[in-house]
């Protein structure tokens, strides 16, 4: 197959729906000739082609088709339509603990998953050290797996996976579970696979791991290929996918123009900015209501709508607020968080002597804070909020916290929660 070790062409994968399970039977049955199901595609028209040595990302919504087309290269699952090409052997770790026996212990569970492979005994003996090395679940391997904690499971089945030297590994999501340590072995390993010109192929919603590790993405929506391209390009459609603008392979634009031509348009078809986003239906949401938070907006330097922010990358924070009553000099706020709650950064208009003067009853004024993304890759929670003094007393007239999360999207990460940007030399002393 030349180059190409994976050839996926033009594959479907049709589910039938049925109302009933009567339905279900009577169809498996043939004793209707009555078409009793609906339809779903899965799949529809998949191609794509994978390169040796190449790690290439999948990425999509959940329920996109990710997982379907990697469970048909690996086999598990059957096309229904169109074909798919492996050269090379594959190693597989699609769902946790996939293929292995929960009665067994975890080194049974090794046995049998490396005869599954295609490893004889002799084989499996040789890789069993370097399996338990990179596990590091200790003397838990001698008990049932069904006994291991989520995080034990996934240890043991990614050591299998990749300790036992396939041409192609193939990972879905499986690292989600492991702790902070764990996934930076797996992916110094990674990096020693693409080292040795092995190939990879990636499911993952962390869209820095896609972006930082794989040479090239594949888009996936809702069993459509979107595209392929570089991990930046295919990001930036994903962010617009994530906030229901339609995925359109277009040049880069001017940002501000793009910011504009949004905004204006959301105005004019009184769609407000804030059904753009998918918000937490856990907002802490309080105040005296002298004054409402109404809309507000999170825009990235392409001038897109989105909670997707690459690190280094200019963004913008739009928080438009009505006053009900006339208040003097509000304070407009913005704040991140860790998901534990933990206050990261933020500013206000008070902090940034942006005076506002007098906002008189009925009337109605929106926030603009630019900044850089400086914050680590991760998961954040943004808040918003309308505050004041009414004399020497300090006033919450509308609080918005927790109110949606922030993801930010990042190919190098330091230490903290925030990039210093230092700027480091290393000389040879003569």
């Amino acid at each position: 197959m030349s180059e190409f070790v994976i050839k996926v062409e033009n594959v479907d994968k049709i589910y039938k729906l049925f109302d009933s399970n009567k339905a279900r039977v009577a169809d498996t049955l043939g004793l209707t000739r009555k078409k009793r199901y609906k339809e779903h595609y899965a799949l529809k028209d998949m191609s794509f082609e994978v390169k040796k040595g190449e790690c290439v990302g999948l990425i999509g919504t959940n329920g996109s088709g990710k997982s379907t087309i990697l469970k048909i290269i690996t086999g598990v699952l059957s096309p229904s339509k169109g074909k798919v090409e492996v050269d090379g052997r594959i190693s597989a770790l699609l769902e946790l603990g996939a293929g292995f026996n929960q009665e067994y212990t975890g080194i049974e569970n090794i046995y049998l998953n490396g005869t599954m492979l295609g490893y004889s005994k002799e084989e499996i003996d040789e890789k069993l050290d370097d399996i338990l090395s990179f596990a590091d679940i200790g003397d838990f391997v001698f008990q049932p797996v069904k006994t291991y904690s989520s995080g034990m499971f996934v240890r043991l089945a990614f050591a299998v996976a990749i300790n036992i030297d396939p041409e192609i590994l193939i990972v879905d999501e499986a690292l989600s579970v492991g702790d902070v340590f764990f996934q930076a072995k797996c992916y110094k390993k990674f990096e020693e696979f693409k080292a040795a010109g092995k190939t990879i192929l990636f499911v993952s919603h962390d869209l820095g791991a896609i972006s930082k590790y794989c040479d090239r993405a594949i888009l996936i929506n809702k069993g459509d290929k979107v595209g392929e391209g570089t991990p930046k390009d295919m990001i930036d459609i994903y962010k617009k996918i994530l906030v229901g603008q339609e995925p359109v392979l277009n040049s880069r634009v001017d940002a501000l123009e793009a910011l504009d031509e949004n905004l204006g348009a959301a105005l004019e078809d009184g769609k407000k900015w804030k059904d753009n986003y998918q918000l937490n239906p856990n907002v802490n949401e309080y105040g005296d209501g002298r004054a409402s938070i109404v809309d507000f907006a999170v825009i990235d330097d392409n001038g897109n709508y989105t909670n997707a922010i690459m690190k280094g990358s200019q963004f913008t924070v739009k928080s438009k607020v009505h006053f009900n009553t006339d208040i003097e000099n509000p304070i407009f706020t913005l704040t991140f968080k860790t998901l534990k709650g933990i206050d990261v950064t933020g500013t206000n208009t008070m902090y940034e002597k942006c005076d506002v003067g007098l906002c008189k009853e009925g009337e109605e004024y929106v926030a603009t804070f630019t900044q850089t993304m400086d914050m680590q890759g991760g998961e954040y929670l943004m808040s918003i909020s309308c505050t004041g003094y009414d004399g020497v007393d300090f006033v919450a007239y509308h609080r918005l916290y927790d109110l949606m999360n922030i993801t930010v999207v990042s190919t190098k990460n330091t230490v903290g929660f925030y990039d210093m940007n230092s700027r480091v030399s290393v000389e040879k002393v003569k």
